[in-house]
């Protein structure tokens, strides 16, 4: 089996799952699989993908799993006791081949509460499937030697003693035993510059602390549950605010784009919300805006934490720490480039949700790229309400 544990995820799947059983316990959603990658046929190991999945919806949390979730300052002991009696409805996920690409088909459909644990396992299970079929000799001690100079440039570097990085690789790994040597070697070597990993299992398992807040699904399933749709981002950030009373304090900012987060993202936030996550388009450009904006709202951008997390490397992050240093808390998540870098090209696959009680949700990114929807009316009219610029 791939996925052994249902802590195998990352942490921000139980922060928003937590959320999802206090405020919307009755939603249901749908989720799409999408490969960026091009030329990728995954038909010939569908069987084995299913086999995977039917393992995944076999397994219960432990006794011992469900203490240390308990154990965590920010999970209520309803949701444990909930959690007690969960396992993932295999009836909510379809595993088909693709007749129009040519490639495969994922989909979740059902309870919000229920299938919201689905997107980290199964993209992980997709990885390394693919990988261990098509890289049977993998390139272990070049992967080692990736890592240990990419450590050495902080480790090195007098000027970086407040540099912090963490581990954010679980969806795109290589394999779940490449990832578990990935965040012991950064342990083991890195000290306080190793912040932490997103990954519950990892985190438990070798005392590291784990990471998350809000993932986009989150801000998109509001799209639906909300009073209208232009409110739904301040709706989305309420109701979190309610529900963690100040823990759990970043944002994510590009559900819609810098621009509508920005109107959105008022004093009252400013001040109540520890920081921001980007996510999507220049970082740099990105940390500015945030930073300006917080001193035209009375915030000491200083006291107020950057969390950068698309597509880094650990030079990138470097540049960006240099760029912010004293001016801002800086914090980073790095995935594909640490658990995915042993001399072969990453998949780019993702899950993202496409509806919500029926209506379609959508993600407008700062990164064309990254746009996801299924209702092309919809994004249209979605992009003029929040005032965006067409596609």
């Amino acid at each position: 089996m791939i996925i052994t544990s249902l802590l195998d995820t990352d942490l921000y799947k139980f922060s928003m799952m937590q959320v999802v059983l206090h405020h919307f316990p009755a939603a249901q959603v749908e989720y799409r699989y999408k490969c960026r990658t091009p030329n990728i046929d995954l038909r010939p190991y569908l069987d084995e993908i299913r086999a995977e999945v039917h393992s995944l919806c076999q397994l219960r949390f432990t006794t011992d799993e469900l203490n240390y979730l308990k154990s965590l300052r920010f999970i209520k002991s309803d949701f444990v006791d909930f959690l007690e009696l969960f396992h993932m409805p295999e009836r909510c996920i379809s595993i088909e081949p693709d007749g129009h690409s040519g490639e495969i088909a994922i989909n979740v459909k059902g309870p919000w509460l229920h299938t919201i644990l689905f997107e980290i396992p199964v993209l992980a299970i997709v990885n390394e499937v693919y990988f261990r079929n098509t890289q049977r000799s993998p390139q272990w001690e070049e992967g080692r030697e990736r890592l240990q100079s990419k450590m050495k440039l902080v480790i090195d570097d007098p000027a970086l003693a407040d540099f912090r990085v963490a581990e954010y690789g679980t969806r795109r790994r290589f394999s779940g035993a490449w990832h578990e040597e990935v965040v012991t070697t950064m342990k083991a070597q890195m000290g306080q510059h190793f912040a932490g990993t997103s990954n519950v299992l990892l985190a438990k398992r070798h005392g590291v602390l784990p990471l998350g807040t809000m993932g986009h699904e989150y801000l998109q399933a509001c799209q639906a549950l909300g009073p209208r749709l232009r409110d739904s981002q301040v709706y989305a950030l309420e109701v979190w605010a309610k529900e963690y009373r100040g823990d759990l304090g970043i944002a994510l900012s590009d559900v819609y784009g810098m621009n509508a987060f920005l109107r959105d993202f008022d004093m009252y936030f400013c001040k109540l919300f520890d920081g921001a996550r980007h996510d999507s388009g220049d970082p740099f450009v990105w940390g500015e805006h945030m930073i300006r904006h917080y001193e035209q709202n009375r915030c000491d951008p200083r006291t107020k934490t950057l969390v950068f997390s698309d597509s880094l490397t650990i030079p990138r992050a470097i540049e960006l720490a240099t760029r912010f240093a004293g001016r801002c808390r800086v914090s980073f998540g790095i995935g594909t480039n640490l658990t995915n870098d042993l001399g072969h090209e990453p998949l780019q696959i993702v899950m993202k949700m496409v509806r919500c009680n029926g209506q379609p949700v959508a993600k407008v990114s700062d990164a064309p790229e990254k746009t996801m929807c299924d209702d092309p009316a919809y994004l249209a009219y979605l992009r003029q309400v929040f005032e965006l610029p067409p596609a």
